[in-house]
């Protein structure tokens, strides 16, 4: 809830923001989500990862260039620099980024203007960068060989991703996400989700944080996750001491949590899905202690 306070309060400020956090802890979910609640939600959100590519091919795909610029480059080429113009670009594992690459970059966000690889010619572009990193840039002990003016001219906003083993809260929240995203990519319904994955959302540390969620949630859909297939094994304590009122209240609040989560915090669409009055569904929030507005995008 904090984050998303967060990123709404920047969305709109245009200022670059630098993203850090653990592999797969959602630094590409925090970049699209800046972009889509930005004023250059219409523009393009172009991503790449400084981490796969050659130093040979990286410059090439971000500044573009023109036909003849180098050899094999028989077509001019329209780099993400420009192709973000208007929109957002995003810097993956920017800590991976070549020094000479890094010096051209810096001009981007000072200038705001491009160059192309074969050319003189000075294009001005009108771009958000969100930059990512794995490591603490701050530390140059961790920044290596990063430029320290690049790093400070990106440190506008720097946004810290925990991992998500220790935001707990999020996890059903973006587990109802993924699953949602994944229906609609595979063209199926959400199932509904059995004790077993609940369970299984408290209990996992997930290290590889949402990226290991979303890809969970992914099997989840297309039925293919052993989690939901699992029989749910016998109460163990402290579960084995429950009376039966207790285990139903239980149930009651898990239900309540996913038809949330499904219906991203909905309250109409989530009492038709319940099938209960109004007033009864505010009187369930009170007893389990549910706040509707987290499961609200």
């Amino acid at each position: 809830e904090r984050l998303r306070r967060t990123l709404r309060q920047i969305a709109d400020t245009d200022v670059d923001v630098l993203v850090t956090g653990e592999t797969g802890s959602g630094k590409e979910v925090v970049a699209s989500l800046l972009h889509r609640w930005s004023r250059r939600a219409r523009g393009n959100f172009v991503a790449l990862n400084c981490g796969t590519l050659p130093e040979t091919v990286i410059e090439s795909e971000l500044f573009g260039h023109e036909a003849g610029a180098f050899t094999g480059a028989q077509k001019k080429r329209i780099g993400r620099i420009e192709h973000a113009s208007g929109g957002t670009l995003f810097l993956d594992e920017i800590e991976s980024m070549p020094v000479s690459t890094q010096v051209q970059m810096l001009r981007v966000l000072e200038m705001r203007e491009v160059t192309p690889l074969g050319t003189n010619e000075v294009r001005p572009v009108d771009l958000r960068v969100v930059a990512a990193a794995k490591v603490d840039l701050g530390d140059p002990r961790q920044r290596g060989p990063f430029r320290e003016d690049l790093y400070y001219r990106l440190n506008v906003v720097t946004i810290s991703i925990p991992p998500l083993r220790e935001r707990r809260d999020d996890i059903a929240l973006l587990f109802f996400y993924f699953a949602e995203r994944a229906a609609a990519r595979f063209r199926r319904p959400v199932p509904s989700v059995p004790a077993a994955v609940h369970r299984h959302l408290r209990e996992h540390d997930w290290p590889g944080n949402v990226r290991e969620l979303a890809h969970f949630a992914e099997r989840f859909v297309l039925g293919l996750e052993e989690a939901a297939q699992a029989p749910s094994p016998a109460p163990t304590e402290p579960n084995a001491a429950m009376k039966l009122p207790e285990r139903l209240e239980r149930y009651e609040a898990d239900i309540i949590r996913e038809t949330l989560g499904r219906n991203e915090g909905d309250v109409r669409r989530t009492i038709e899905a319940l099938g209960i009055p109004r007033k009864t569904f505010y009187d369930k929030l009170q007893r389990h202690g549910i706040v509707r507005s987290e499961f609200s995008r």
